[in-house]
């Protein structure tokens, strides 16, 4: 898995820009692919599939992630937890719809799910 203090990598950004949808919903894919990379690195460590991860575990995870201890204060750290909380929902949705695991999802598939519903809405 992939380390970085940065939330998306380059390319992320460059497949989330490209999509045809509003800022706002390209924001919440930004969020749900960050959240998606975490819930992935929380499971590989706890050696369980993401579905069977707390909110506790997550949770702590997420205060004890070396690249948020030295940028960002602890009330951060609970805001982002309660993101990367949120974000389970719609990752859970994409995976039903896939037929899969929260752990097979790809980039392209949060994206994918965010433009269907954009173009569900016109």
């Amino acid at each position: 898995m992939e380390s970085t203090t940065e939330f998306l990598t380059v390319e992320e950004c460059h497949q989330v820009d490209g999509a045809l949808l509003t800022s706002r919903e390209k924001f919440t894919a930004r969020v749900a692919i960050y959240a998606l990379r975490s819930l992935k690195t929380i499971a590989l460590e706890q050696a369980c599939p993401i579905n069977e991860l707390s909110a506790e575990t997550i949770t702590a995870w997420i205060h004890q992630d070396p690249s948020l201890q030295e940028t960002q204060d602890g009330s951060f750290r609970n805001f982002f937890s309660q993101i990367v909380l949120g974000a389970l929902r719609p990752l859970r949705e994409i995976a039903q719809t896939k037929e899969g695991l929260i752990e097979d999802l790809t980039v392209a598939d949060v994206i994918g799910h965010y433009e269907a519903i954009a173009k569900s809405s016109l």
